[in-house]
């Protein structure tokens, strides 16, 4: 795990919504070269938590700070250089090609009356192609199934450059082997490239597989977040889901299953 200092750092943070605590006094430090793991029911804050962290939404209380300063200290366009946001819709309201959907990550890097450079282009390019996709860039954006369009968003935030990635659910709408075309993509971007990776994931396995701390949503406000072998235990996930788990070992690989 990373010794880096924090880059994005929450203390004593409430979040809530419509009268429901959320997460009661959060504290984790996110750092560069780790992977950081949101995980919890469905409804249990695990998108508002992100976007909270992401400076998208206030907190009730408590403060989150980017890079050692407090998210509302800092000038949009400086923000967006460094910190990137995945959501999980992406609504196209106009007809655009993936090039240029994808270029829209190079906006914050870009002045404000200037036109896309050749160094610009070459990103979004370079972005398409970790996405299987550098071929794709003349195609009419709206004409993508779901998991095209979801693949077209990564790149976009990967064009982005950012030193922090918010994900909320980065393998929607993917088959499997680009589910894990991609969680591989962004373990690397942290592990090999030094940044800081933050996802929200349903599936429990490749928690355990690409991740390296998690934050477990629990309910009523309450979360638990350490390392990955600590958070994820059966009798822990089994009382958080609701639904009793077995924990199976190939090698030295863990897998969880429905009991």
């Amino acid at each position: 795990m990373s010794a880096l200092p924090a880059l994005l750092s929450a203390r004593a943070l409430d979040v809530g919504v419509a009268g429901r605590m959320l997460c009661a006094g959060l504290d984790v430090d996110i750092r560069a070269g780790e992977v950081l793991a949101i995980v919890g029911r469905n409804g249990i804050g695990k998108s508002t938590l992100l976007a909270t962290l992401a400076g998208l939404r206030p907190p009730l209380a408590g403060t989150v700070q980017f890079d050692g300063r407090a998210l509302a200290g800092w000038p949009a366009r400086d923000l967006a250089r460094r910190r990137a946001l995945l959501q999980q819709a992406h609504d196209d309201h106009f007809a655009s090609t993936v090039l240029d959907t994808v270029l829209v990550g190079r906006h914050p890097h870009i002045g404000r009356w200037a036109d896309e450079s050749e160094q610009d282009i070459r990103i979004a390019l370079d972005a398409l192609a970790r996405v299987s996709l550098r071929s794709f860039g003349a195609r009419e954006v709206r004409t993508l199934s779901g998991g095209e369009r979801q693949r077209v968003a990564i790149a976009a935030l990967l064009a982005q450059d950012a030193a922090l990635c918010l994900l909320d659910e980065p393998v929607t709408h993917l088959d499997l082997d680009y589910q894990i075309e991609t969680l591989e993509l962004f373990a690397q971007l942290a592990h090999d490239e030094g940044r800081a990776v933050v996802m929200v994931l349903h599936d429990l396995n490749q928690v355990l597989r690409f991740c390296d701390r998690a934050l477990l949503l629990t309910g009523a406000g309450q979360w638990r977040c350490g390392t990955v072998d600590e958070v994820l235990q059966a009798d822990v996930l089994s009382h958080a889901f609701c639904h009793p788990l077995r924990e199976l070992r190939d090698g030295g690989r863990r897998y969880f299953v429905p009991a």
